[in-house]
């Protein structure tokens, strides 16, 4: 019996992959150096895990209950030093991926990000926050049931998906790439589907 106890120790140790953590007493759900909050409401965060390095994205998993735009709430969590990697800081460069259940009712037929760094004031182009700004054609911006995107620089920062749908209790993922070059503490991504007219 005792020449077998190695392989029953090896077999009780703990798997290495950490399970992704649950959100805080303020409700804010964290992942590197930044936390993600749905306390706006419209929507509800189930998951999040990673970093938001390019190797290792933030992946935020929610169930939207809604047709109507929703205002994801993103804070630094440790201090901001703008293109500081070492794990520190907060350095305003977030790499994502952002599954969405579609719990509306309505199928989906674009999707809209719009980032804001006050909640209603359109981000300019001056201010550094943006979807990787200064690349023309980013192979960090996809998904999964939209074959084509387009970004707005003025008066907005603006994603909008498009030529593709998300049917009622379907999933469907977006890649994306924040980059804030005068990096803030806070700031909001707004998620806005279109739907059908009647």
């Amino acid at each position: 019996m005792a020449r077998h106890l190695p392989i029953l120790l090896v077999l009780a140790q703990p798997v290495a992959v950490a399970p992704a953590l649950g959100a805080d007493d303020l409700g804010r759900w964290h992942a590197g150096p930044y936390s993600f909050s749905d306390e706006m409401g419209g929507f509800t965060i189930r998951e999040i895990s990673g970093t938001g390095s390019a190797e290792d994205p933030v992946v935020l998993i929610q169930e939207m209950v809604s047709a109507s735009p929703v205002t994801l709430v993103v804070r630094a969590e440790k201090p901001v030093r703008a293109r500081d990697f070492s794990g520190n800081f907060a350095h305003g460069f977030i790499h994502m991926q952002i599954v969405a259940l579609n719990n509306s009712g309505l199928p989906w037929l674009e999707f809209e990000f719009e980032l804001q760094e006050i909640v209603g004031e359109p981000s300019t182009f001056g201010d550094g926050l943006s979807f990787d700004q200064r690349r023309t054609e980013s192979s960090n911006i996809s998904s999964d049931r939209y074959a084509e995107y387009s970004r707005d620089f003025e008066p907005y920062d603006r994603l909008i998906f498009r030529n593709g749908f998300t049917d009622p209790l379907k999933t469907v993922t977006f890649r994306i790439f924040i980059t804030d070059f005068t990096p803030r503490w806070e700031f909001f991504l707004v998620q806005d589907p279109t739907v059908p007219f009647s």
